[in-house]
């Protein structure tokens, strides 16, 4: 017998993102499906109390078949020196893989791409990294190297769909959990502003899943921008809007709003005094940063310095890990109540 969470059908793919974001699930066993529900094998308890309408199960699963990671797929096919480079995790978006190719290992790219293809059903492209992130949109040049011969894809989250190419508009799945949390902070009738907004993401998600009155998103890059437009129409929302231009230019016309998200970790910090202008009295403020989570208490005081210098009230109601982005370097975001 072994332990699973016990989901129904149409509740499966939120759960499943949830699961995978925290590695619960065991996957040394497949999930078994019933007339209502799924039950999916987890290596421990911790997914009830963030779905009530979940139950745990001893089930008899059936074992998987003995596949191997792509460590263990590419044994015998590269020497021992070139097993200790190669990365075991990488980037899904949608259909496409987007992996690192380590130095050295260059004329091996089209049989380490091959064997990702052939480890995911769902992947038809396989793309190379290429370069490093621009500073301005965030984008990062990708190669093909096998499969469908493509850059564009559509990701699907938190019951919506976002349609991307994945070099000219940066989009991360890894952020889709913070994504959930967000949304699950929307009160009826909020207005909520999305700087850096993208490809909509959190514009989309927050307009599809909460009571929110209106979500408009400012995006300075127009390829993101269209993508954005495209999105909200593909998910058929009628309480969202995309606007195109630089936050600077375009935030102090929009109005006040009762929320603001500023998703651009590397330099949201420099926007501040703009959001601070932006938002109504009692609303909330959530900024994204890079920090070493030893220094927080360090960006606790200049948040705090920035609220004062603009002439704010505002009170830090908490600072969350919402990923990793090197070992010693996680991604936070600040949520800044402002009095």
């Amino acid at each position: 017998m072994t332990l699973c969470v016990k989901i129904p059908i149409k509740k499966t793919q939120e759960v499943k993102e949830f699961l995978m974001t925290k590695g619960l699930i065991d996957q040394r066993y497949k999930p078994k499906k019933e007339k209502e529900h799924i039950l999916i094998p987890i290596k421990k308890k911790g997914v009830k109390k963030e779905f009530k309408y979940v139950s745990y199960e001893n089930a008899n699963v059936e074992v998987k078949k003995e596949k191997g990671g792509i460590k263990k797929r590419l044994e015998g096919k590269l020497t021992k020196e070139e097993m200790k480079r190669i990365q075991r995790a990488y980037d899904i978006v949608g259909s496409i893989a987007i992996i690192e190719i380590p130095k050295g290992l260059e004329r091996k790219e089209k049989l380490i791409a091959e064997t990702i293809f052939n480890i995911n059903k769902n992947i038809k492209t396989v793309l190379k990294k290429a370069g490093i992130h621009s500073d301005e949109f965030r984008t990062i040049p990708l190669r093909w190297v096998t499969g469908k011969k493509t850059k564009e894809t559509t990701a699907k989250e938190n019951k919506v769909q976002l349609k991307l190419n994945v070099e000219k508009v940066y989009y991360s799945p890894r952020s889709s959990n913070e994504r959930k949390r967000i949304m699950e902070l929307i009160k009826p009738e909020e207005e909520v502003l999305v700087m850096f907004s993208g490809c909509g993401p959190f514009t989309c998600v927050i307009a599809k899943n909460t009571p929110a009155k209106m979500v408009v998103g400012v995006e300075k890059n127009p390829i993101g921008h269209e993508y954005e437009k495209e999105n909200i129409k593909l998910n058929r929302l009628k309480n969202a809007k995309a606007i195109l231009g630089d936050v600077r230019d375009m935030v102090p016309k929009l109005g006040r709003f009762d929320r603001i998200l500023m998703p651009l970790p590397m330099i949201a910090e420099e926007f501040l005094d703009l959001a601070l202008k932006a938002i109504k009295k009692g609303g909330t403020i959530h900024l994204y940063q890079f920090i070493n989570w030893e220094e927080k208490d360090k960006l606790r005081k200049k948040v705090r310095d920035i609220c004062a210098r603009e002439g704010k009230r505002c009170r830090i109601l908490r600072i969350v890990k919402s990923g990793q982005f090197s070992p010693k370097t996680s991604r936070v975001c600040v949520d800044i109540k402002v009095q």
